[in-house]
This record gives C-alpha cells, sequence and structure tokens, in this order.
C-alpha cells in the first residue's frame, strides 16, 4: 500500500523544520533497476532509467480517464481499473506454450474474463481482492486481453458517482513516458514495486528554505507525482522539483563562472581611447543608439579590470552587435593586443569582414581573414603575421583554432552565433595566445544573433554578463509580413518583386531544400532558380546561392547581389545571418511552415535595413501559429517567447553542449516566476558561502557533484 501524502498545506511550521535530511540509501536509490527480459531492459536503459533512483524521477507526463467496465468499446484500447474476483491457470494443448492465466475482475459497472498470455505466475501475484489497473482491448463479449498490467493501491476501485448523483466519474490513470519494449503501465507496475524507497531520496534543500518558499521535501514531492491524493498534490510536488532544478542551474553556472575566473589574469585595457574615440567619431557612418552607447560601457568596464571579461550580446535582428564587437576589439588593437572574432560558418565569417573592413574606413588597421578555403601560401603568410604581432584583427572560422594558429598577445575574442561552438572550442579560441601573453587570458565577447527569452537566458547563460540590443538604428523602416498560400496570392507576389526590381531594388527568394526530394514536399533552390529565371521572373538578373556551393561560388554569388549586378538571389538559408544589403526590400519565403519562429525573424530581418519599406511574404499554412505570430509581431523578444510556449525549452535553444541545465520538471514560460526566486535565493547563497562549504550548504554542495560532476567545479580550459 502506498503512504497517502500530506498536503502542503497539512504540513506544520514544526513538522517542516523538523523534517529529517536523508541522505540516499546506497542499497535502494542506486541500487540497479531490474526489469524481466532483454528488450525491457534496453528500453529501460534507453528512458535512462538505470537504477531505483531514475524510476522513481521519472515523473507521469500526464493522467489519463481509466474507463468503467461497462464502457468497454470492442476493439478499443483501453484502461481499466478493477478487482480480481477469481483467477486461474487454464492449460493450452499447443506443445511448448506456457499456460494462459484468467482472472474475472470487475468494478461498480460490471465484470469482464481478463486474459493473461504467458504469465502463470500471476496466479500468486495476483490472488482474490488484488486491485489492478489493466491495459488492454475489449472483444466485446465480455474478454479483455491484456496488453499492461500493474497493481494499483492508490486507486479504488469503485467508479465514483457523478456530481448530484450523475453518471460515473473515471478514475486518473499516471502515463509515463514510454518507449517500444517498455509501457506506461510496466513503468507504473516498477513504480508501485519500489514505492517503499520513496523515503531514501536526497533532501538537499534546507529546512528553513523549504518553509520560506513553501515546498514539499524531496520524498513527498516524489511521492506526490506518482500517487497524487488530491488535485493541487501533482502541480505542487513538480514546483518543487522544478524549484531545486532551477536553484541547482544557477548554483552550478555561478560556480563556474568562479572557478573559470579563479586565479586567471587578463590584460587590463583602461588606458587611452584615442583609436576608438577617433574611430566613433570620425567612421561610424552613422549615430549609435542608446542601447550601443550601454554595451560600449559595459564592455569597457569588463576590460578594465584584470580578470577575462565573459559577456553576452543578444540583440534584435539589425540591432548593431558588429558595431559593438568592432569597439571591443579595436580597445585592444588600441593597447597593442590582438583581437578575433569567430564565426561559425563561412559565409558568416566572409561578411563579417566585409561588414568589418567597411567600418574601419580610413583607419590604418592591418585586418584579415582566415578560413579553411583560405589558399595555403596566403595561410602561411597570416601565421606567421599573427605569431609576430603583425597582424592586429582577424576575422575568421574554425580555421583560428587549429593547433598552427599561434597568436602574439591576444587581447579580446569575439565568438559570433556561439552557441554553435562546443564548450572546447569556445575555450580553444581564448587559449590562443595565452601561453605567449605571460599567462594571460584574451577578454571574451560572445555574441547571438537570436533574441533568446530572458527565463532561457539566465538558464543557459547564466555564467555569462549580459547586455541586450533592442533599439534599432535610426531611418530603420518598417516591415510589412503576410501569409501566403494561394496561386492568385503567389502571382501578385511575383509582380510586386518585379515592381520593386524595376525600381531599382532588390529581392531574396529561400527555399527549404537545395535540391529536389522524392520524400520532401517543398521547394528547392536550384530548380526553383531554373523555373522563375526562365518564368516569372525572365528578364531579370538571378543569382543562385546555397550551402553546397563551392567557397569561390558563394563568394561570386554574394559579391553580384552586393553590387547589385544580381537582382534576385534564390537561395536556402544560408543567408540567415550576417547579410547587409539595403538595397534589398523584399522576401519570399517558400514553405515557410517548414521554418522555427527565430529562424524565420532571422531570415525577414536580412532585408528593412535601407530606406524603402519592405514586404515579406510567407508562403505557408495560413492557420500555422507560428506564420500567424510573425505577420502579426515584429518584436524579436515577444516572438521568441511566442515561440518559447509553442515549442518548448528543448526543441528551442536546444543544448549548450555543456550538460548543465538539462531540465527533467521545468516547464518554461510557467515556471519564469519560480526561476526568478531560485535565482534571487541561489545569488544570496553564493554571495555569503560561495564555496558551499557552510554545514546547512554541505548536501547541495554534494548534489551538485552527483548532478554535474566536474562540470561545475573546474575552470573550463581547452
Amino acid at each position: 500500500m502506498v503512504t497517502a501524502f500530506a498536503s502542503l498545506e497539512q504540513l506544520t511550521h514544526e513538522q517542516l523544520l523538523s523534517a529529517p535530511i536523508r541522505y540516499p540509501s546506497q542499497r535502494q536509490w542506486g541500487r540497479d533497476l531490474r526489469v524481466q527480459g532483454a528488450k525491457a531492459t534496453q528500453a529501460a536503459q534507453s528512458l535512462g532509467l538505470r537504477t531505483i533512483g531514475d524510476l522513481l524521477e521519472h515523473l507521469p507526463r500526464d493522467r489519463r480517464e481509466a474507463r468503467a467496465v461497462a464502457e468497454l468499446v470492442a476493439g478499443e484500447a483501453a484502461t481499466i481499473v478493477v478487482e480480481v474476483r477469481r483467477i486461474a491457470a487454464r492449460p493450452v494443448r499447443r506443445r511448448g506454450m506456457r499456460p494462459l492465466v484468467e482472472a474475472t475482475v470487475g468494478d461498480a459497472t460490471g465484470t469482464a474474463r481478463a486474459t493473461f498470455f504467458n504469465q502463470p505466475w500471476l496466479v500468486q501475484r495476483y490472488p482474490a481482492g488484488t486491485r489492478l489497473m489493466l491495459h488492454g482491448k475489449a472483444d466485446g463479449r465480455g474478454r479483455f486481453t491484456v496488453q499492461g498490467h500493474a497493481p494499483t493501491e492508490e486507486m479504488p476501485v469503485a467508479v465514483e458517482a457523478g456530481p448530484e448523483g450523475g453518471g460515473a466519474v473515471p478514475h486518473a490513470v499516471a502515463h509515463y513516458p514510454a518507449t517500444d519494449g517498455l509501457s506506461s503501465t510496466q513503468i507504473l507496475a516498477l513504480v508501485v514495486e519500489h514505492a517503499v524507497n520513496f523515503d531514501d531520496a536526497l533532501e538537499p534543500l534546507p529546512a528553513a528554505l523549504r518553509l520560506c518558499e513553501r515546498l514539499l521535501d524531496r520524498p513527498g514531492a516524489l511521492r506526490a507525482a506518482h500517487f497524487p491524493v488530491a488535485a493541487e498534490d501533482q502541480e505542487q510536488a513538480r514546483r518543487r522539483l522544478a524549484f531545486e532544478e532551477l536553484l541547482f542551474a544557477q548554483l552550478a553556472l555561478a560556480q563556474r563562472r568562479r572557478n573559470r575566473q579563479a586565479g586567471v589574469a587578463a590584460p587590463e585595457l583602461a588606458g587611452p581611447r584615442e583609436l576608438t574615440a577617433r574611430w566613433l567619431e570620425r567612421e561610424l557612418p552613422f549615430a549609435l543608439t542608446g542601447d550601443q552607447r550601454a554595451a560600449l560601457t559595459a564592455v569597457d568596464a569588463d576590460i578594465a579590470r584584470g580578470e577575462p571579461m565573459q559577456r553576452l550580446l543578444m540583440g534584435e535582428v539589425g540591432s548593431g552587435k558588429t558595431v559593438v564587437a568592432l569597439y571591443a576589439m579595436l580597445r585592444a588593437v588600441e593597447h597593442g593586443f590582438q583581437a578575433a572574432l569567430m564565426a561559425p560558418t563561412e559565409t558568416l565569417a566572409e561578411q563579417h569582414f566585409q561588414t568589418v573592413q567597411r567600418l574601419l574606413g580610413s583607419e590604418s588597421v592591418s585586418a584579415a581573414l582566415l578560413t579553411g578555403s583560405t589558399p595555403a601560401r596566403r595561410r602561411t603568410d597570416l601565421l606567421g603575421k599573427l605569431a609576430s604581432a603583425q597582424l592586429s584583427l582577424i576575422v575568421g572560422t574554425h580555421a583560428l583554432i587549429e593547433e598552427t594558429v599561434a597568436f602574439d598577445r591576444l587581447g579580446v575574442v569575439v565568438v559570433d552565433e556561439q552557441h554553435r561552438f562546443g564548450v572546447t572550442q569556445r575555450a580553444a579560441l581564448a587559449a590562443g595566445g595565452r601561453g605567449q601573453n605571460h599567462g594571460q587570458s584574451p577578454h571574451e565577447l560572445h555574441m547571438t544573433a537570436t533574441p533568446i527569452p530572458r527565463t532561457l537566458a539566465l538558464s543557459h547563460y547564466g555564467d555569462l554578463d549580459m547586455t541586450v540590443l533592442r533599439e534599432l538604428p535610426r531611418g530603420r523602416q518598417p516591415i510589412a509580413t503576410h501569409v501566403c498560400s494561394t496561386e492568385p496570392e503567389r502571382e501578385r507576389a511575383y509582380a510586386r518583386i518585379r515592381a520593386e526590381v524595376d525600381s531599382g531594388r532588390q529581392a531574396f527568394v529561400v527555399c527549404p531544400l537545395v535540391e529536389e526530394s522524392e520524400t520532401l514536399q517543398a521547394r528547392a533552390a536550384t530548380s526553383e532558380y531554373e523555373r522563375l529565371k526562365a518564368g516569372p521572373l525572365a528578364g531579370h538578373s538571378l543569382m543562385l546561392m546555397h550551402g553546397q556551393m563551392r567557397p569561390s561560388e558563394k563568394q561570386e554569388a554574394m559579391a553580384a547581389f552586393a553590387s547589385g549586378s544580381a537582382q534576385i538571389l534564390v537561395a536556402t538559408t544560408v543567408i540567415e545571418v550576417g547579410i547587409d544589403i539595403p538595397n534589398a526590400t523584399v522576401m519570399l519565403i517558400e514553405d515557410a511552415d517548414r521554418y522555427g519562429i527565430s529562424q524565420l525573424h532571422q531570415l525577414r530581418g536580412r532585408i528593412g535595413r535601407g530606406e524603402h519599406a519592405s514586404l515579406c511574404l510567407l508562403f505557408g499554412r495560413r492557420d500555422a501559429r507560428r506564420l500567424r505570430a510573425l505577420a502579426g509581431e515584429s518584436d524579436g523578444f515577444m516572438l521568441a517567447e511566442i515561440d518559447l510556449e509553442l515549442r518548448g525549452e528543448g526543441e528551442l535553444v536546444g543544448t549548450r553542449q555543456s550538460g548543465i541545465t538539462q531540465y527533467r520538471f521545468v516547464e518554461f514560460p510557467r515556471d519564469a516566476e519560480l526561476q526568478e526566486r531560485a535565482r534571487l535565493y541561489g545569488r544570496s547563497v553564493m554571495d555569503r558561502d560561495p564555496a558551499l562549504a557552510e554545514p546547512e550548504h554541505a548536501l547541495i554542495a554534494e548534489a551538485l557533484r552527483v548532478r554535474y560532476g566536474d562540470e561545475a567545479q573546474a575552470p573550463i580550459r581547452a
């Protein structure tokens, strides 16, 4: 019998404060989980259910209604909650086949004959009077073929009467994330079998914190999550476990930041600003926004200290992140150091280099581009100049972190679209000049062009200081966005493109595929390029660009479009970031419902950069929520929040390749307020006990070590 759970409201102040701190029993909580059958064992492993503790932390996804016996429909899969009236094994005549087990089971509405195949031991396991949850199919003649079963002591068998004597109210049955070989019902059976081990769960949170935040203890929360007594118990249980996850993530990130900076020095770039002051005054062709000025101030404060800057620069599309990045790099150059900017793709690196050259204007700063396509002779020359300090500023791809690359004095590192790089790759660039830089580490500025909701930013990048650019430069024109799905709309779209091009402006046509596919029904850039050139856009200059082209071909296409000699660029998402063509005013995106909101917003951001009003046409299902969101909202941060609601945290951000923020119990965005409370408490803990050495934090420190291993303990090194 599973012990009934006392809800939080039933706990007194004294009971909560006197709750014992439980250490995990190595014989139980950490014991290997045993399941019957090789297939079930493999399935459990794939679900991460290796120990009893893993099983008891594997919470139900939801709770589904069980049917009454009288409501069973022939041929339909259903779950029933019943009591065994009689049970017996019946021999079968076929050689080698184990006996069938037949049981008469019933609830308040009727009875059925349940059939179990190849499980003769169930006669002893489920004697008369046993309460069961059965999942299977009825045949319409009173027989129920069982596909899954579990004892259900926590649920009464009788179907309750509805309000005011109305119809039957079915029971809610826990439904677990499952896989082929291990069903939800089998998982429930295992949970019931090991329910006596709930009290072995480690309770790391201090009683005072649980009282302040009105949190259940950990064993009680796990028990309530699986076997709630009241309707609100399951959410209270999840909230408690989510708070713990959020708190531990914040503490782990804070420890990682603290350990990364401990004993690591960086050059103090606090001296005069002759180069940057002159550059800002004379070379920039536009006035800085308020957000950009605030970002420069934050960068100046960071690099003036003797510890490495660790800042994330997150901005709205077109908000001018490259200007901030170049400023940080020039601050290093004017102090006699070198600077590097690393981008994940050659196209993006090339665009950054062109932007840097344009922004530098007449300033005589030596700068170069290094990618995997750089010719061998040119590469050798660049490496020599980097090592001898003849080259001050370098823009490149992964080629910057190869073993042959050595800097003389690397002062500032900028990593663009940093989520596309692994931890080791990002650290490798920072370590590039440490050996010849008197042991100093360069300052690091991380950039992302994808607006991230605050909840995820705190969770995934809590070890970085954050600067947000929301303000767009003056003169930016609004982008009208429309969802299109009919052929008449397509014809009007082509007419609009022709009109814009004939007026001297340019257009993008974006396709999801490079070439046509037999399995994917979507437009391909190569075939669409040929069709448009010979049909709707005949007589205009079109160029093709996609990721499978050789670097030289992509450079040629981009150069033609940037110069205006090509009027229309047919491309894949290779143009998603880094493309700055102020003369482009129209974008047509094919099969737009195949993209995520953030990617569509990034693509749309390639237009609307000049003095003319712009138009984005999204071809796809008119009822697609993502497309409707794009048509109705232009703020990237608001769209990121919408995307979070539609897709969830895991799909939206993926992993940071660091392992720290993998949540099982947290649900964004509903837990935003809970995260803020966990963050504030975590900050107070780290302020007064950064090493988590005080007795009340001993179990938290141990839980962090067990949960994250060395991830939150050791500094990140190349």
